[in-house]
């Protein structure tokens, strides 16, 4: 009978109707596949009944978060070379899955000689790491719930991955081609923010998904405004109020644990939304611009730093990533610009600039990456083995994706613009990066 790592090169082969383009190490020590290529190790027979019984993405996350399926070699090379592993695309780009392809004779055939070689099917337990999955409601209740699951993991885990800045979204590099530090692209994302907004001594400021308190010290700091910061992570909320008072900013800026629909106090000047937005869902999102527009006084701008996906033929059949929003974001949802866009004006703003920040959100996902893996005993040891690999498999794929045009980030800035039409900004739009 042939090793564990040549059938499993054939069973996948028959599924997929074209040579593996990796290289697979099984649990006897067997290897097989095209010399050179990277290698997925199959550690044990735990790995394929994950894949069994969940066949695509989730199976595969969950045997990796688990730590029965692991990548031997450069991480981005074999993500990119599994990526065709899940899915195939049609002239029009739809994904058809594995589990559509074993309506064939042949693939039911490669299924049962894969069912004799993992033996008994029974199905594992998905890793603790894993939310269960459910409809998308968006409720106060369900949203603090999924910020928990997400940013509460620990703040000494952060400052390990996002670095001193303790940003978490994407830096931005005045040259992108430069060998500036994560840190100074860091700092000059949030200057470029403070810029666009017009931020001057004495305006107040309202930081919707303050995280830890980034880019309201550098507002305060630098800019002279007053500034309310709002979270629903509790770990946030504190590091940032430590992180105030160190800066002797108590005076300048609040800190609250509020949901941004509970913010009565406006109007303000300016209002940053940065890698927020991901977390209101297509239900919810008029109501979040029409909440910010009505929080701006007249002539406010607003800035949306917002990740976006790319528009699909059928809209309605748009599906949540199954490994993001059971371990990563639960209950995020993507958006592609032109409906960020279409729902800011049905609120009543108006929209004045758009800018790509694709590229800078990729170098930013690597440098996370390198973090990581630069101190991956103090991780693990931090947030736990399975945790840790969620985020080092979830950063590394965004990384591809962000390079690949899969999926990208904008700033979008718009204005409450008076009745006189006056909207306060620059005729060269672009000023503020001269």
């Amino acid at each position: 009978m042939a090793d564990a790592a040549s059938r499993l090169v054939s069973v996948a082969e028959q599924l997929l109707g074209a040579p593996l383009p990796v290289r697979v190490r099984a649990w006897d020590g067997s290897q097989a596949g095209p010399p050179g290529a990277p290698v997925i190790v199959v550690r044990n027979r735990r790995a394929l009944r994950r894949m069994l019984f969940k066949p695509g993405e989730l199976g595969m996350a969950r045997a990796w978060v688990a730590g029965d399926l692991d990548i031997e070699g450069d991480l981005y090379t074999a993500l990119g070379a599994v990526a065709g592993l899940l899915w195939e695309h049609d002239d029009e780009g739809r994904g058809r899955s594995l589990a559509d392809t074993v309506r064939d004779p042949a693939a039911r055939a490669a299924v049962r000689d894969l069912i004799r070689l993992v033996g008994p099917p029974l199905p594992p337990a998905p890793p603790r790491e894993e939310v269960r999955r459910r409809r998308h409601l968006h409720t106060r209740r369900t949203d603090k719930r999924a910020i928990s699951h997400h940013y509460d993991v620990g703040n000494d885990f952060y400052q390990l991955v996002l670095g001193p800045s303790m940003v978490y979204s994407c830096a931005y590099w005045e040259a992108p081609a430069s060998g500036g530090s994560l840190e100074t692209a860091q700092r000059d994302k949030l200057e470029l923010v403070c810029r666009k907004l017009g931020l001057k001594p004495g305006q107040r400021l309202l930081d919707v998904g303050c995280g830890w308190g980034s880019m309201a010290v550098h507002a305060a700091r630098e800019h002279g405004v007053s500034v309310v910061g709002v979270t629903l992570s509790q770990e946030q909320a504190a590091f940032a109020r430590k992180r105030v008072a160190d800066e002797g900013l108590t005076d300048r800026v609040e800190i609250r644990v509020q949901d941004y629909r509970d913010v009565r106090d406006g109007p303000y000047d300016a209002i940053s939304s940065i890698g927020m937005a991901e977390h209101v869902g297509a239900e919810r999102y008029l109501e979040y611009a029409r909440d910010l527009y009505g929080l701006l006084k007249p002539g406010g701008r607003l800035l949306n730093h917002q990740i976006a996906r790319r528009p699909q033929q059928d809209e309605t059949a748009y599906e949540v990533d199954a490994f993001i929003d059971s371990y990563v974001f639960p209950d995020g949802e993507l958006a592609p610009l032109g409906t960020t866009v279409t729902m800011l004006e049905r609120a009543g703003f108006e929209v004045r600039d758009v800018e790509s920040l694709r590229e800078h959100y990729a170098r930013t996902l690597r440098a996370w990456v390198t973090n990581l893996e630069g101190d991956w005993a103090r991780a693990t040891r931090l947030a736990g083995f399975g945790r840790a690999r969620v985020w080092r498999l979830y950063m590394a794929a965004s990384a591809l994706a962000f390079e690949r045009n899969q999926i990208g980030v904008n700033q979008v800035l718009a204005v409450r613009t008076p009745e006189t039409g006056t909207s306060g900004l620059p005729a060269r739009t672009r000023a503020w990066n001269s």
